[in-house]
């Protein structure tokens, strides 16, 4: 039996009838981690000592009778963005390179307590900012299904660790689709709950009005496991959302009979992939052979999100690096003077597009710019919600393509920023918005890459997208189809 290969649920029924124990599984991603991570290169640091520490202790618990949490003895990665207490949280930035918590995020909090067992922290683009994972300081990460291809962005590390069986369970964060999209190109289920639903408290923030924590699982099954686990009410972030948090689990029903999908004529427009499209069309032709009706629908503003998207999030940027000087933590270039010392620390600290987004962010907020991008911005921002609330008045769910296209190659688009920005153009909506969204595999590009569906839900519609989601999954078996010559979430080249 190959461990690393399972799902968490898998594993938590194995451990339970004490059939394997959580050293096992432990052990068995290790070993797999050293196997393949010199080419993936999924994380940025490994705890592999604490990890197999913490896998004895569950053990114990287990022999004691200790009734067993789903997660407990979980193997999990971590998006290096997350403060871990007394584990290296770099950000994938140099300027945080030597960065070591005091403290735990809240998620880490709960995980804990779950009984999870923390694996590593996964390699990002630089402070969350972009669609690759190629603007880590510490180097890109490779897709697992073609080691030429990128992972996509900004969790990119997490979804390469999951789809390459680097780990059981990861958490990623998602600003304008970094969850989402990079499960799509990874063939992973990515899942962003409605903003609030999960506390930001301990994730390092890129802009504060967008990002969310969330699940990438290997199914449907674990993605509801892990969000039972990190989401609920936290006094310490003042945008959590103090609702009820359901039990996930009872979302995963093989029926959507009398279910509206509604499809957004946006979404399909010039510039999507063909496979892609026809991915996306053999899903929701499924969805309506088990008895849903499809819905033509309209977000008229869609057009308009990603330079809303590329003004907001720049502006909440250029304030939230601005504590990046020098002075308190992270990297310190010594100068005579104070003003030297903040500027060569941030120009050598930073990179590239995490100087690009401060200086637009910058502007878009100077006096006499204001008015004028930035909260023109917002304004657009509000028809956007809009759009979507109409939208779900004549439908449960919205269906779209993840991304528009499968897996590029690796420096591609490096030197066009504008053509990467497009790379998050069907998921940025959903941020500006607040709304849930989830990623799953609708089939293969001919190349064998995977292809990624969209499900999008009303805000804290969460059930309801959970349960379409698994109905999709259990119906097109899209994630168990592996083309010949591949095996159980492994790229031909490993």
């Amino acid at each position: 039996m190959e461990l690393a290969k399972l799902t968490c649920h898998e594993i938590h029924n194995l451990l339970k009838s004490k059939e394997i124990t959580s050293l096992e599984v432990t052990s068995a991603v290790i070993s797999r981690i050293e196997a393949v991570e010199p080419d993936v290169h999924a994380y940025i640091t490994t705890t592999f000592e604490q990890a197999l520490e913490q896998a004895k202790l569950v053990d114990k618990e287990i022999l004691q009778g200790k009734e067993l949490s789903p997660l407990a003895g979980i193997p999990i990665a971590i998006k290096d963005n997350m403060c871990t207490k007394g584990i290296r949280t770099t950000c994938g930035s140099k300027i945080l390179h030597n960065f070591i918590p005091p403290y735990d995020a809240f998620v880490i909090q709960r995980l804990k307590e779950a009984g999870a067992i923390i694996i590593g922290k996964t390699n990002m683009d630089e402070f969350a900012m972009g669609s690759s994972t190629e603007n880590s300081y510490f180097g890109p990460t490779r897709n697992p299904w073609n080691l030429d291809t990128v992972p996509g962005g900004s969790s990119g590390g997490s979804a390469a660790a999951v789809a390459a069986d680097e780990a059981i369970l990861a958490l990623g964060s998602d600003t304008g689709g970094s969850i989402r999209q990079p499960a799509a190109l990874c063939g992973v289920v990515g899942f962003k709950p409605t903003y609030g639903r999960v506390s930001r408290f301990g994730l390092i923030a890129f802009a504060s009005s967008l990002d969310q924590i969330g699940p990438i699982t290997k199914d449907v099954t674990d993605c509801a496991l892990l969000s039972n686990v990190i989401c609920g009410y936290d006094p310490q972030d003042s945008t959590s959302v103090n609702l009820p948090v359901p039990d996930f689990t009872k979302s995963l029903v093989n029926d959507i009979s009398g279910f509206r999908i509604g499809v957004p004529k946006e979404y399909f427009i010039e510039g999507i992939h063909p496979e892609v499209k026809q991915g996306v069309e053999k899903a929701i032709g499924i969805l309506e052979d088990l008895g849903a009706v499809r819905v033509e629908v309209s977000l008229p503003h869609t057009e308009y999100c990603v330079a809303v998207y590329y003004l907001i999030a720049p502006a909440e940027a250029s304030s939230n690096l601005a504590r990046y000087d020098g002075v308190q933590y992270g990297l310190r270039i010594p100068e005579e003077g104070l003003i030297d010392m903040y500027c060569h620390t941030r120009t050598q600290g930073f990179g590239n597009e995490v100087k690009r987004r401060i200086m637009i962010g910058t502007y878009a907020l100077s006096a006499g710019y204001y008015d004028a991008y930035y909260l023109k911005a917002q304004k657009v921002r509000t028809l956007i919600k809009q759009d979507f609330e109409e939208a779900f008045k004549r439908c449960d769910v919205l269906i779209t393509p993840t991304s528009p296209t499968p897996a590029f190659k690796i420096g591609s688009k490096t030197n066009d920023p504008l053509q990467m920005y497009l790379s998050d153009i069907l998921t940025i909506s959903g941020n500006l918005a607040g709304i849930p969204g989830v990623s799953i595999q609708s089939g293969w590009t001919q190349d064998g890459l995977p292809i990624g569906l969209q499900i999008l839900a009303p805000l804290f519609g969460e059930e309801r997208l959970l349960q379409v989601a698994y109905t999709v999954e259990q119906n097109t078996a899209e994630h168990l189809k592996y083309l010949p010559g591949t095996s159980h979430y492994t790229s031909q080249q490993l």
